[in-house]
């Protein structure tokens, strides 16, 4: 049974379990609900819990446990001559799924049967020829070590459905039958209920937690591998950036000050762009528009916060590039010798901001007391008085937040940086000329097949680590300043 019928048929059993559960405690208070301790659809919801929540939370357990499961009994099954010819384990282990995965396929067109899947060779069958000829592309000849993880890959990934599957259904129809049998008038229902949901919800919010402390774990243990086998003063204090993948010969320069350099030098011709803007916006809106005004510009500006990034990514290398470069190129200025350079990825991405700074802007301005306003007025003082001398100071404090928070989502960027600044990794101060920044870096060299035991592939978690820092480091700064000043005008 696959995933999406199971987890149908556990939502089906928690269906007819609300409505047995429900007519059962009704009918032990002889129809009657006023002799229930608590609402009919208190005993109804309380069998659904018991049947769902039990059941998903093997199934998720064992979603994340059989891969691992799997994966280590595949590795143990291959030989070490298989292992050690591959770059990692975690290439040769990505070379069976995709046999495993093509094998499913052939099965499932037809193209040979269970039996003959779980008892091919390499010496009868061309496999890659096999599965080319159902749609499935290998890079590579496929080994009979391969052939044979694949086929464990495939027994063992079987056998755990089947055995999940069988599982999760008696998990959750023990679960209903439980709760059912407890179902009677003087059963507390609601308690039970309650208890469960404040328990879902506290589950929500570990979850949220700790994937954040698993990211950042991730992270640091990379961070740390890396600088063991690269040395930190050079990565945090080195001027250029050359890596040298294996092949190429010679050694990675891997210092990352020219990235941060680009990263700051982009995000502050970005905010040059957002922050006038959207916050000329917001006082417009707040203070000078009309409701029917203010109800269309509105949310025409935050619009813009819903643009997929790779689309103004396009807009910068098609459209903003070509027009700096007609404005500044070598036909007129000479400043500029190409469409991708900070000036592009900045113009766009300040384009990008104004919906954050303009509308958190706007929310920080209203709520300043009228009765500030009124008091401005009161003493004399014109519109734009009061709102150069009293509004925005007032409003300042969450101004700056709303700030720093596009300034770390500027930051943050990637695919206009990728499309619209280039790839060089630069000390300018030209802002035509083309350069990059740390996310754009991460990319690329975690592009392709990378071997995570050279400091080429794991600088990238400690390029992560440092943009991690950084953007953590401006939000604090950002909610230390809301907070510090949000009640002073209240």
């Amino acid at each position: 049974m696959s995933l999406s019928w199971l987890i149908l048929v556990v939502l089906a059993i928690a269906a007819m379990g609300y409505v047995m559960g429900r007519a059962r405690a009704l009918k032990s208070a002889g129809g009657d609900s006023r002799a229930l301790h608590s609402l009919p659809v208190y005993y109804g919801t309380n069998v659904a819990m018991w049947a769902i929540v039990p059941a998903f939370a093997v199934l998720l357990v064992w979603l994340l446990a059989q891969p691992i499961f799997v994966n280590s009994r595949v590795l143990a099954s291959l030989s070490d001559i298989t292992v050690a010819d591959g770059s990692s384990m975690g290439l040769v282990m990505s070379d069976v799924r995709r046999v495993a995965d093509g094998l499913d396929v052939a099965v499932q067109q037809g193209a040979m049967t269970v039996d003959a899947a779980r008892t091919l060779t390499t010496e009868d069958t061309d496999i890659r020829e096999l599965l080319g000829g159902v749609g499935v592309a290998l890079g590579s000849s496929v080994s009979p070590d391969v052939l044979r993880g694949a086929q464990t890959y495939r027994q063992l990934t079987g056998v755990g459905s089947v055995v999940m599957t069988a599982l999760v259904l008696i998990i959750a129809l023990g679960g209903a039958a439980f709760a059912y049998a407890r179902s009677d008038a003087d059963f507390r229902a609601r308690n039970v209920v309650e208890k469960g949901i404040l328990v879902l919800l506290v589950s929500a919010a570990s979850i949220a937690v700790l994937t954040t402390i698993g990211i950042l774990f991730a992270l640091l243990f990379n961070t740390i591998e890396f600088f063991r086998l690269y040395p930190a003063a050079d990565f945090f204090f080195g001027t250029k950036w050359a890596p040298s993948f294996s092949g190429r010969g010679g050694a990675s320069d891997l210092g990352v000050l020219p990235l941060l350099w680009g990263t700051f030098y982009i995000s502050f011709i970005a905010l040059l762009v957002a922050v006038p803007v959207g916050l000329f916006s917001a006082i417009y809106l707040s203070e000078y528009a009309s409701p029917r005004v203010r109800s269309i510009a509105k949310p025409l500006i935050e619009i813009l916060a819903g643009i997929p990034t790779i689309v103004y990514g396009l807009f910068a290398l098609l459209t903003v590039g070509p027009i700096l470069v007609s404005m500044f190129g070598k036909d007129t200025l000479g400043w500029m010798s190409g469409g991708t350079a900070v000036m592009t990825a900045g113009l766009v991405m300040g384009i990008m901001l104004i919906p954050f700074v303009s509308s958190l802007s706007d929310d920080i301005i209203n709520a300043v007391p009228q009765a500030m306003r009124d008091g401005s007025y009161g003493l004399g003082a014109t519109q734009s008085e009061t709102i150069r001398q009293v509004i925005l100071p007032a409003a300042l404090p969450g101004i700056v937040g709303a700030i720093l928070l596009a300034a770390s989502r500027a930051i943050g960027e990637t695919m206009i940086v990728v499309l619209g600044a280039g790839a060089a990794a630069r000390l300018s101060l030209n802002p035509f000329e083309a350069m990059t920044t740390i996310t754009a870096k991460i990319v690329s060299q975690l592009t392709g097949d990378a071997d995570f035991a050279s400091p080429e592939a794991l600088v990238a978690f400690a390029l992560g680590m440092t943009l991690f820092v950084l953007t953590l480091g401006l939000n604090i700064f950002a909610l230390y300043i809301v907070r510090k000043y949000r009640e002073q005008y209240d």
